[in-house]
C-alpha cells in the first residue's frame, strides 16, 4: 500500500469497536515513600496464643481463658513466626464475638523455646511451643515399651530450651517404674506416675500455676492424661481456640487451661497444659554438644579447659576431656550427661 492509499475498510471497522476504556495502563510507582517503621500500637492488649490454624491464631486476653479472641497476623509483622505459648499484642475487635477478627501486631521476646527438627539431617527448626516453664515427658512403661533414647533427646531439648523437664510414667500397672526411672536419677529429673489407676495429685501439684508442654509418642496415654487433667478438654479446645471448627487435630499444638485446685491460692496464676502432637522422631540437628553442656552450670565451667573440638564424650574419642577430672557427685552427673550426648548422635525413629 502506497503512502496515499486509503486504509483498509476492515481495519477501520475493527478499530471502531474499541475506545479508551479498553486500554489498560499499568500504574506507575507511587510518589509516597515507603517506610519500614512499624506502628507502636501502644494500646495493644496483651494476650497468649493458644492455638494456630491456617493463618488464624486463637488467643486469650491477659491469659484469661474466658476472654478468647481470634486474630490474624498484621502485615507489618511479615512472616514473623507465631506459635502456641507466644505472648503477643493484639488490636482491633477484641470483643471475642462470633466472626470477629483482631490483629496481632507484636510478639514479645520468648523466655523459653522448645524446638525440634524432623530428623537429624533436617536443618529447619520447628518451634513446638514458646514460653513454657516445664516439659512433661509422657512415657508408657509397657505397650509400647519405653525407650530411654527418646527421653534423653527430649531432655536435651528441654535443657537447651530453658524448660524444666519432668518424667511422667503411664501404664504402671503393666510394669514396674523403678528401673526405668533410675536411669535418670543422676540428672535430678522429677518423676511422677500418671497411670489410669494412679491419683493425679502429684501431677496436678507440679502443673499448678505454670505453662507445661506435654510430649510423647502416640499410644503412651498422653491424650488420656490430658482428658483427666482437663475433664472438658474437648469443649475447652473449641472455646479457647475459636479457630476453624474448634477441633484439635493431631497435627497442631493447643493450650488448655487447667481447672484450679481446691486449695489453690487465688493469687496463683492459671495453669496451662500444651497438648502437642504425637511424634515419631525428635530431631536435634540444631543442637551441639556445647549447647548441652552449657545447660548445666556446674559442668559449663569445667569444659572451658577442654581442647578445641572436644565432644565431651571422654576416652577414647576425647582422651583429654576436662570433665574426666571431676570426682564424686559431679562425676556421676558427667556420666549421665554423656548419655545425653550419645543420644544426640543416635536418633531412633518410633
Amino acid at each position: 500500500m502506497g503512502d496515499n492509499a486509503e486504509p483498509d475498510r476492515g481495519i477501520l471497522l475493527t478499530a471502531r469497536r474499541y475506545d479508551e476504556s479498553d486500554v489498560r495502563i499499568r500504574p506507575g510507582k507511587g510518589s509516597r515513600p515507603r517506610t519500614k517503621t512499624r506502628p507502636e500500637h501502644k494500646s495493644a492488649e496483651s494476650a497468649m496464643v493458644v492455638s494456630v490454624d491456617r493463618g488464624r491464631w486463637g488467643c486469650v486476653l491477659d491469659g484469661d481463658p474466658d476472654r478468647p479472641v481470634v486474630a490474624m497476623r498484621a502485615r507489618e509483622l511479615g512472616r514473623t513466626p507465631i506459635v502456641v505459648g507466644d505472648r503477643v499484642g493484639v488490636v482491633g475487635d477484641v470483643s471475642g464475638r462470633t466472626d470477629t477478627l483482631a490483629r496481632i501486631v507484636r510478639v514479645e521476646d520468648r523466655t523459653t523455646v522448645l524446638r525440634r527438627t524432623a530428623d537429624d539431617t533436617d536443618p529447619y527448626e520447628r518451634i513446638v511451643v514458646a514460653n513454657a516453664s516445664q516439659l512433661l515427658i509422657v512415657v508408657a512403661l509397657a505397650d509400647p515399651p519405653p525407650r530411654t533414647g527418646f527421653v534423653e533427646r527430649a531432655l536435651v531439648a528441654a535443657y537447651v530450651g530453658g524448660l524444666k523437664p519432668v518424667l511422667c510414667l503411664t501404664k504402671g500397672d503393666l510394669a514396674d517404674h523403678q528401673e526405668f526411672a533410675a536411669a535418670f536419677a543422676d540428672l535430678d529429673v522429677p518423676v511422677v506416675l500418671a497411670g489410669q489407676d494412679d491419683a493425679l495429685d502429684a501431677v496436678q501439684a507440679i502443673l499448678a500455676g505454670t505453662v507445661t508442654a506435654l510430649i510423647g509418642h502416640s499410644g503412651v496415654g498422653k491424650s488420656t492424661l490430658v482428658n483427666r487433667l482437663v475433664p472438658d478438654a474437648d469443649r475447652a479446645t473449641g472455646v479457647v481456640s475459636g479457630v476453624g471448627k474448634g477441633r484439635h487435630t493431631s497435627t497442631q499444638s493447643v493450650a488448655l487451661p487447667l481447672p484450679p485446685l481446691p486449695d489453690q491460692s487465688v493469687n496463683l496464676p492459671r495453669g496451662w497444659v500444651v497438648d502437642t502432637p504425637g511424634i515419631r522422631s525428635f530431631g536435634l540437628a540444631h543442637i551441639s554438644p556445647d549447647d548441652v553442656m552449657g545447660a548445666f552450670t556446674d559442668l559449663a565451667a569445667a569444659i572451658e579447659d577442654c581442647p578445641r573440638g572436644c565432644t565431651h564424650l571422654g576416652p577414647p574419642a576425647d582422651p583429654e576431656c576436662a570433665l574426666d577430672r571431676l570426682e564424686g557427685e559431679a562425676a556421676r552427673r558427667v556420666a549421665a550427661v554423656r548419655l545425653l550426648l550419645v543420644a544426640l548422635t543416635s536418633n531412633e525413629a518410633w
